[in-house]
């Protein structure tokens, strides 16, 4: 899709290379993305407004539109994801799926 891209300065071996997920993929940003720094209290979820979104079976990497950081979540069946950790870098995140 259109709006399925990488990360600048990244090509899709290195992500499979550092993260060890040979079929990592890049989705579309088109979905709700949430994050709660406490799952257990999903009131407080706040919406992630995704610019880049990288599957990892039913694990995703989201970096938001206007923050650097990158959100680790789980994807749902409907598309969403819900996010529960966040890393500074994107090197850091995929080493820690």
């Amino acid at each position: 899709m259109a709006d399925a891209r990488l990360p600048a300065g990244w090509t899709l071996q290195q992500i499979h290379d550092v993260s060890g997920d040979r079929d990592a993929v890049a989705l579309h940003t088109d979905r709700t993305m949430t994050w709660s720094s406490s799952p257990a209290v999903p009131a407080v979820d706040e919406v992630i407004r995704p610019a880049i979104v990288l599957g990892f079976g039913n694990l995703c990497l989201v970096q938001a539109a206007d923050d650097p950081d990158w959100y680790m979540g789980h994807l749902n069946d409907d598309g969403s994801a819900n996010c529960w950790s966040a890393y500074g870098d994107l090197y850091e995140a995929l080493r820690g799926l």
